[in-house]
């Protein structure tokens, strides 16, 4: 049986462990403090403090749960904000490499975007955009890849279609140059020289 600590107690206790950075402790403390006092006046501080010490620790599923847990109770919140940034980024630390599976760049991209389009003032809308550029320049990559594997192949309507993809939706990207390039090669490979021309041009 538990024993019931009171919830301004444990409150504080989470608040010291936080500011000594002693993360799992703090974490063990807001959840106690939910487990024995759910609607307590602490409740939406706890869940905005879990967000923060998960992500700090780098348990970043973890992280993206709670503030999936927070925005569902306190859609109104002004910490809202926050609380996507570091949702995205919980998914954005995730992202190592292109030959990763890229769901988690297309998550980051999307809470970013939410982010910046619901609230584009805010102090975390610049970092998002700056992190948004890297995330979809990541999953460009990751077409661009797929489309030299297929010209690899002698796959040239693969490999076309993949460079498309990139010119239609990752045209700010850095990889616009070289989609280019591989288009024009993947036509004369084809024997489709006008539209290679005019991919080259």
């Amino acid at each position: 049986e538990e024993e019931i600590v009171p919830a301004d107690t444990l409150y504080q206790t989470a608040l010291s462990d936080m500011d000594a950075q002693r993360y799992n402790n703090a974490i063990d403390a807001l959840k106690k403090l939910e487990r024995q006092h759910p609607y307590s006046e602490y409740n939406e501080k706890a869940k905005l403090m879990e967000v923060y010490a998960n992500y700090r620790i780098g348990k970043f599923d973890d992280s993206i749960a709670a503030a999936d847990r927070y925005l569902a109770l306190f859609p109104s919140s002004d910490q809202l904000p926050y609380v996507l940034f570091l949702k995205g980024t919980s998914y954005f630390a995730q992202i190592t490499d292109i030959t990763r599976d890229q769901q988690i760049s297309q998550n980051a991209i999307d809470t970013y975007r939410l982010l910046i389009t619901n609230y584009p003032k805010s102090d975390y809308a610049k970092d998002a955009r700056e992190k948004l550029v890297v995330a979809v320049d990541q999953l460009a990559g990751k077409e661009m890849d797929v489309g030299r594997y297929y010209l690899k192949q002698r796959n040239y309507t693969g490999a076309v279609n993949r460079f498309r993809e990139v010119l239609v939706r990752y045209q700010t990207t850095r990889h616009v140059e070289e989609a280019l390039y591989r288009i024009s090669e993947a036509y004369m490979a084809l024997g489709i020289v006008p539209e290679a021309q005019t991919a080259a041009a």
